[in-house]
């Protein structure tokens, strides 16, 4: 009995490390201990890779929702979300910003993404650059634009920002959503 086991553990890892198998809506970067990250993406499908000398790693290749809001908790450092942004308008008033950004991997560049940045993109990019360009944004405007019908301007020009520093790094800004703009203060 216990030879079948470790039989089957054997045969699982020697023929189940030869595939990669990517799901619908990923894609998989192939890392070689001999040439490092592989230029070559993997879509969806069975793919063969070198066991133990080739390791994938899956990415989700589908619009990611990053929201920003009071509720988020950040015990998770990966979490795809942030705190409500504290911001202050160009006439000086302080307030609170929720919404949600939208953005997906550049699949193409996934590869240079892996590399360079690592798959805690969330922390090292998106969660700080939303944070910064999106006050320096809000710091251009009234509350009163913030809060009224420039509202739609104001998150193109967030995406606008954003794409600037995500596009390099292998990110695609799809979109920027405000819900809520609110004082500081207010109840």
């Amino acid at each position: 009995m216990f030879d079948k086991l470790v039989v089957s553990i054997l045969v699982d890892e020697v023929v189940g490390g030869f595939f990669i198998s990517v799901p619908p809506g990923h894609v998989a970067c192939v890392y070689d201990r001999g040439r490092g990250v592989l230029p070559k993406v993997w879509g969806p499908g069975l793919h063969l890779k070198i066991p133990f000398w080739q390791v994938a790693k899956l990415f989700n290749a589908q619009t990611l929702e990053y929201n920003i809001s009071k509720e988020i908790d950040l015990s998770h450092a990966e979490m795809f979300g942030d705190e409500a942004i504290n911001a202050v308008t160009r006439d000086n008033k302080l307030i609170t910003v929720e919404g949600t950004i939208l953005f997906k991997i550049n699949k193409n560049m996934l590869p240079v993404l892996w590399e360079n940045v690592g798959e805690r993109f969330v922390s090292k990019i998106v969660r700080p650059v939303s944070r910064s360009r999106t006050r320096s944004v809000i710091a251009n405007h009234t509350f009163s634009e913030v809060t009224t019908n420039h509202r739609k301007a104001i998150e193109k020009e967030i995406e606008t920002e954003l794409e600037t520093i995500f596009r390099p790094k292998g990110l695609i800004t799809e979109g920027v959503l405000l819900s809520e703009v609110d004082p500081i203060g207010r109840k």
